[in-house]
Parts: structure tokens; sequence; C-alpha cells
């Protein structure tokens, strides 16, 4: 059997799951709700506050969806009760980031600003403060949606391995490169 895909999840309080025939399952917190439609094959039961997901086959395609739609409804639960959270740090002289509505304006070096316009289910956060780096912050309850929004803002002007300047995430470590040394 999958070892994540039989591990069951347990739902917290506050967070109900609804199975539909179709496989589609919705899930509904205190933070909002999530849908996600599983495969036809695979059965989906909650028993005593744990959802349970069991395949027909142990044949390697049933074996690799168990694991991955039990991976997925589990982050629908622990996003609609608690969220996530990204981070990310602009390093470089007169980087900056400013959050206007669902617009995150961005000056990072090019001779324009960057207008990135955020999904509606994606909340964001700027500050800057004296001497330190600006940082965004990004909230969320689908965490699938939020890693890609990060990805997509890193991808403007991503880390070099010289000095160090672009966006990265808080807490990446940047493999960093040595310079040119001068000939003796």
């Amino acid at each position: 059997m999958s070892r994540i895909g039989k591990l069951p999840v347990v739902l917290p309080k506050g967070v109900t799951i609804n199975i539909s025939d179709s496989n589609v399952v919705s899930v509904k917190g205190p933070l909002g709700e999530l849908t996600q439609a599983v495969d036809k094959d695979l059965k989906i039961e909650v028993v005593d506050n744990e959802l349970i997901i069991t395949r027909p086959s142990d044949s390697k395609n049933h074996k690799s969806l168990h694991g991955l739609y039990r991976a997925l409804i589990a982050n629908m639960v622990t996003g609609v009760s608690q969220g996530y959270k990204k981070e990310l740090e602009l390093v470089g002289v007169g980087y900056r980031a400013e959050a206007k509505g669902q617009q995150l304006e961005m000056s990072l070096g090019y001779s324009h600003e960057i207008i990135f316009e955020l999904p509606k289910e994606v909340k964001i956060e700027t500050r800057t403060e004296r001497r330190s780096n600006p940082i965004i912050t990004l909230t969320s309850i689908d965490k699938q949606l939020i890693g890609h929004v990060a990805a997509k803002i890193r991808s403007l002007r991503p880390p070099e391995p010289y000095k160090g300047k672009g966006i990265k995430f808080v807490g990446e470590q940047l493999r960093r490169k040595a310079g040119k040394s001068a000939s003796v």
C-alpha cells in the first residue's frame, strides 16, 4: 500500500467534508471552502472524524493516484482550518514592493515598474522597514495556488549567484559563486 495514501486524514473541529456521487470532495472550514475532483476508481469515506481513501487494485496507476489525492485532500483540510503563508524577500538596492488592492507594484531594477495582478483568493501584504529588505507576504487557503503565485513573483527577478540580488523566499539558502579572481 502507498505510505502516504494509507494514512487517514484527521478532520479538525469546524471542518466538514462533503463527498458527491461523482467523487467531488468539498471541504468547508472556518477560513473558506475548497473542492477537488477525485478519480472515479478511488473510494472515499469518512469514519470517526477521519477521511480514508482506498484503491481497488495494486496497479501502478492506482498506487500513484492513491497518494496524490490523499495529499491533495490533506492540504485542503489544512488550508481551510489554518491557511498557508509564503514570504518573499526583495534583495537589491532600490528594489521595492507596494500592494495596491489585488495588484503588486514592484521596482526591480528594470527601466519600468512591474505590476503583478493577483487572483482574488490570495491576500497580499508588503512591509518595508528601514535598513532591511522589503518583504512580500502572501496568504491563502489554497496551497497549490499560493505556491504558483509565489513562484511567478520570484521568476520576475530570480536571485543571481554572485551578489544574491533578486527575489527569494524568506529562509531560502542560495548557492553563491566566487567572482573573478585577479591573475598573478
